[in-house]
């Protein structure tokens, strides 16, 4: 899989990061969303698989295209018995945020990106529109740090594995009202905070890179995000722990369900018979092989953002493979007008 469309799904997320761009900073996030969503899925129909969107546009909401149960690939074109046979095409599921961070590429704030995972079927957990208490971690303190510690004692196990003192580890926590009792406890243990509006994804695959400055990612976030990083760590190694958050009382705001009651039927009714479990990033991405990829909207901690220049543009993209075990850093030039010499600014 990962020879046979792995320089496509860039090609996907390049073309999600690209016209999404064209948006940033005119205040209108829906826009910047929907027209990426467009362009992601337009270059994903042209991809020789069967692939099924198991995360996407909304769980209850009747999005017109990259939807729950959405099909896929070469097999939705009209014509597609013409030239391709189903029966012979690679069957993956899909978990797909074609703009992660839609407040910061509205308002021209760093951080946002154009992402996917993708495993055989079957591979990705398929996470409810609910939120997920999150941990990231460097891989040095995989299966050390854990979720269910306090965030004290998770930043001294941190320190001893990355030899280094609290002072000097930088954690990531969304800026929600909900966090404010975490904050304090990482800022009295003598660590220190990088609050974000929106974008834990980026946040969470940081971890897993040195000389990013970023050493943990901490709080809740939304639950299908956590599924794609736990994707990426799954790849490089890192730590990743995600446990589902069904109380609305917890999240405070914005969490799909009246009630903790109604919340957990839903669960079940998904064959989730416990609803506390921790999952790690091998259960939640856990097929054999996983691709991610990302592109960057805006400029940010791993990549570029989209630059034009007259006649192109230029992403930059990342692409992480668990079949090869490689990380790779794309740096694309767009040549619309086929121009004769590369504009490189």
């Amino acid at each position: 899989m990962d020879s046979v469309i792995g320089l496509e799904i860039i090609e996907v997320v390049e073309q999600a990061a690209i016209a999404s761009a064209r948006w940033m900073g005119k205040g209108d996030k829906n826009t910047a969303d929907h027209v990426a969503v467009e362009a992601m899925r337009e270059r994903m129909n042209r991809i020789h698989m069967r692939g099924r969107i198991v995360i996407g546009e909304g769980e209850r909401d009747e999005a017109p295209m990259l939807y729950i149960g959405e099909e896929v690939g070469i097999c939705t074109q009209e014509n597609a018995k013409d030239f391709c046979d189903p029966q012979q095409l690679i069957e993956i599921d899909i978990a797909v945020d074609p703009c992660e961070g839609t407040n910061l590429v509205a308002y021209g704030q760093n951080g946002s990106m154009a992402v996917l995972a993708i495993a055989e079927k079957g591979g990705l957990f398929r996470a409810p529109d609910f939120y997920m208490k999150k941990l990231a971690a460097p891989a040095c303190a995989k299966n050390h740090v854990d979720i269910n510690k306090s965030a004290t004692e998770n930043l001294k196990i941190l320190s001893d594995c990355m030899s280094r003192s609290i002072e000097e580890l930088v954690v990531v926590v969304m800026d929600r009202p909900r966090h404010k009792g975490l904050i304090e406890e990482i800022r009295n243990a003598g660590a220190r905070v990088r609050l974000i509006s929106d974008g834990d994804v980026s946040a969470a695959i940081s971890c897993a890179f040195s000389g990013t400055n970023i050493h943990a990612l901490m709080g809740i976030g939304a639950a299908p995000e956590g599924v794609i990083s736990a994707a990426a760590m799954r790849c490089l190694g890192g730590h990743f722990q995600g446990q589902l958050i069904y109380d609305p009382e917890v999240v405070k705001t914005g969490l799909i369900g009246e009630s903790k009651e109604s919340n957990i039927a839903r669960l079940q009714e998904m064959g989730i018979t416990d609803p506390d479990r921790v999952y790690n990033a091998e259960e939640l991405a856990s097929g054999d092989t996983v691709l991610f990829a990302a592109s960057g909207i805006t400029p940010g901690t791993l990549m570029q953002g989209v630059r034009f220049f007259k006649g192109g543009a230029r992403t930059h993209s990342l692409v992480i493979s668990s079949q090869s075990s490689t990380a790779r850093f794309v740096d694309t030039i767009h040549m619309y007008d086929a121009p004769k010499s590369l504009q490189l600014r």
